[in-house]
């Protein structure tokens, strides 16, 4: 009961003090398996029965779906509602309004439910890690004086929110895998001078304050689109890894989190992912299928089994003392593994798993960056089950490698191999959001970009047909492709009831049986010009 007053208290001051110009709905997407859709928005008051009304028209929000679930936590600002739309109908675009909006004459959002496991229909994805709040709490024109003035933006330059957003249309959905908001870099930020200081027991208002920010900032996206999420180490607690106060010689660490922020509980409280539909955990571990694709998303913080104490969990390397969240014995794996014996891949060709910690990367071993332990639990189950593609961030750089068998190359590199590959992008942007990757850069890379290229940046992926993919570096500054290049496989199609080229206009590589087609787009042959020139000075 204690709590609960204190979380009222909270709610009372903060609405006092707070209007509609300062804080949305926070509206957000997330698939719930193949005919659901989860609805979730923020409010300053608990529903007693958060409800959703939608409908095949704008002008005729017919339906309506409701839960019980209007959840908060100590420290949080706000109530935390999700609803579950079920019975939808695939491929379909939808309009809907939470209730309290429709009351208020807003206009309805859409959403497009998830394509049919077996429809080959061309489409492609947006990816971000690593992506921060923007503006006056986050990533700006300006930084502290340590910040490196490559890793801040220039004046009038997009960042990777106001991107994704300028092209929301070229996308099925928005996958975040790990590191979302940078809440957590309130303490370093006040440190350094970039935020005015608070004390320690009033930090959770920064905290909470940094968190909302980012959620309005994203709602023009995950009002449209699923934004599918999974956990990062800025999630664990409102102090990921310790803070040094060097002028002071403090060094703080989770024991100065209030309850609420620390073990993840925001990150749990604010998302629904499709686990239930998947026999996954939370919003740790879950799969989803979207056409001829299915999803993996794993939790690289804990819960890793076999031994194995992940870096964010208790006893782990970065002292936070989160999770586990599953009881069970190699709780994660094991679902992993009967997950992929499960894909059919006459239906859904292509398995993409994305975690947060790579651990292939042109970097240093430096405060658990290169996550040795991921590779012993995982990296056995994804060569042995043919995954096609591994995303990860935590490192803020961007690298792509070759497709690697337990360290070797694979000798037929993106034509036809059997190996994963592996694309680390953690260039999103967030407050002195760019890291240096380790010279000479490891073989297996491909292309490469960190601090010195001064660019922020996501992964766009585009599924052509079931034998070529293709990953492109977008600069979130101008739009510019930096980086491409298409893996082949070689399997037979299955034929397709929706199968014609249609919604995002993607197109196939121009020779659909070239086997190993790399498609470089000019201004990344460009790009590796300048980059070897730099590397010469």
């Amino acid at each position: 009961m204690a709590a609960l007053s204190a979380v009222a208290t909270i709610l009372s001051t903060v609405s006092a003090a707070t209007n509609s110009t300062t804080i949305n709905s926070q509206i957000r997407l997330a698939y719930a398996g193949d005919n659901g859709m989860y609805v979730s928005w923020n409010t300053f008051e608990q529903l007693s029965n958060p409800t959703v009304h939608y409908g095949l028209s704008p002008d005729a929000l017919n339906e309506r779906a409701s839960s019980s679930l209007s959840v908060t936590y100590p420290t949080s600002l706000t109530y935390n509602n999700h609803v579950k739309l079920t019975g939808l109908k695939p491929d379909t675009t939808y309009y809907y309004l939470p209730e309290h909006l429709l009351h208020e004459n807003a206009t309805a959002y859409s959403f497009t439910t998830s394509r049919p496991a077996g429809d080959s229909t061309p489409y492609s994805i947006a990816v971000v890690v690593d992506l921060g709040t923007m503006g006056q709490r986050g990533l700006t024109t300006y930084a502290a004086n340590t910040t490196s003035k490559n890793n801040i933006l220039k004046p009038g330059e997009m960042n990777t929110i106001d991107s994704l957003t300028k092209v929301i249309d070229t996308f099925d959905f928005l996958w975040h895998p790990g590191d979302i908001a940078y809440a957590d870099y309130w303490l370093k930020e006040e440190i350094q001078g970039f935020l005015p200081n608070t004390t320690i027991a009033d930090g959770y208002q920064v905290y909470e304050a940094i968190l909302n920010d980012f959620y309005d900032q994203m709602t023009p996206v995950t009002s449209h689109k699923p934004y599918m999420v999974g956990p990062g180490n800025h999630e664990s607690n409102c102090d990921n890894g310790g803070t040094t106060d060097p002028t002071n010689n403090i060094t703080y660490t989770v024991d100065i989190c209030t309850p609420g922020q620390t073990n993840f509980t925001g990150y749990i409280n604010h998302f629904r992912m499709p686990s239930a539909e998947s026999g996954g955990t939370g919003n740790f571990w879950y799969s989803f299928d979207h056409g001829m694709v299915h999803y993996i998303t794993l939790d690289t913080e804990t819960d890793l089994g076999h031994g194995f104490i992940g870096n964010d969990q208790v006893g782990g390397s970065e002292g936070d003392d989160s999770g586990p969240f599953n009881a069970t014995m190699n709780a994660q794996t094991t679902w992993l593994e009967a997950d992929l014996k499960s894909v059919d891949r006459s239906k859904t060709p292509w398995i993409i798993v994305s975690g947060h910690r790579p651990w292939y990367l042109s970097h240093a071993n430096a405060s658990g960056t290169i996550c040795w332990s991921c590779k012993d639990v995982f990296e056995p189950l994804l060569i042995e089950y043919g995954v096609d593609l591994v995303l990860s961030g935590h490192s803020h750089v961007y690298e792509r490698n070759a497709p690697l068998n337990n360290g070797v190359i694979d000798p037929n590199e993106l034509n036809n191999p059997s190996a994963p590959w592996y694309i680390t992008n953690g260039a999103a942007g967030h407050y002195d959001g760019l890291d240096a990757l380790q010279t000479p850069l490891q073989d297996y890379s491909r292309f490469a970009l960190d601090t010195h290229n001064a660019t922020y940046g996501w992964s766009k992926l585009t599924f052509h047909n079931c034998t070529h993919m293709t990953h492109e570096f977008v600069a979130s500054g101008n739009g510019t492709v930096l980086d491409s290049a298409t893996l082949f496989k070689h399997r037979q199609c299955a034929a397709s009831a929706t199968g014609n080229y249609s919604r995002n206009s993607t197109s196939p590589p121009a020779d659909e049986n070239a086997a190993g087609a790399i498609h470089v787009s000019s201004v990344f042959v460009i790009t590796m010009a300048v980059i070897a020139v730099l590397s010469l000075l």
